[in-house]
């Protein structure tokens, strides 16, 4: 039985932590890989957050520079409000989240990360769920339809998003990630 690598997209700082950490664990619990991919170098450290308050750091696996797509059977972008936003201004992140995309693989994001996805273009026609102040967004972007859920899964033009609207709704997160993504 192979084991499926999962990349786990974030900044240099500002990701919420718990939106890193369950979806990772779940990966972890599913048999899978999880590898964590920054801007910043491999072996450097990432900074999350609770909320508004620092937490732990996180070592980088690969930078988003040298990340392959080929390397990765899905793609999970955490959210944090500081997070997606400093991805959607880093060209390398935005042009790793559209490659995910054409080369039909999964992706999962949960709360703010949507950010990076309209940033990368790749929102149009599909429809997701995420923290409410992005529904204009999204919708503007041209999602089809944002839908408010603790998680819904969009499988339109021919790579799945599975997206979820916060925290709380983590644990069906984890459970649709690992289906789609085929860990389960």
């Amino acid at each position: 039985m192979t084991t499926k690598t999962i990349a786990f997209l974030v900044a240099s700082e500002g990701i919420e932590q718990v939106e890193l950490t369950e979806p990772w664990q779940a990966v972890i619990d599913a048999g899978g890989t999880p590898k964590l991919l920054s801007p910043v170098a491999a072996g450097e450290t990432v900074q999350a957050f609770h909320h508004l308050t620092a937490a732990d750091t996180f070592t980088v696996d690969t930078t988003v520079a040298e990340a392959n797509v080929a390397d990765y059977d899905g793609l999970v972008l955490p959210g944090g409000v500081a997070n997606p936003d400093a991805l959607r201004l880093d060209g390398a992140a935005v042009e790793l989240v559209k490659e995910f995309t054409e080369a039909g693989k999964p992706i999962a994001a949960v709360c703010h990360a949507s950010w990076t996805l309209i940033e990368a273009g790749v929102v149009r026609g599909k429809t997701l769920t995420s923290w409410p102040s992005l529904a204009t967004d999204l919708k503007n972007a041209g999602a089809a339809d944002w839908v408010d859920q603790e998680v819904f899964v969009c499988p339109a033009n021919g790579w799945t998003l599975v997206s979820s609207r916060n925290p709380g709704d983590l644990p069906a997160f984890g459970r649709a990630l690992v289906t789609e993504f085929g860990l389960a």
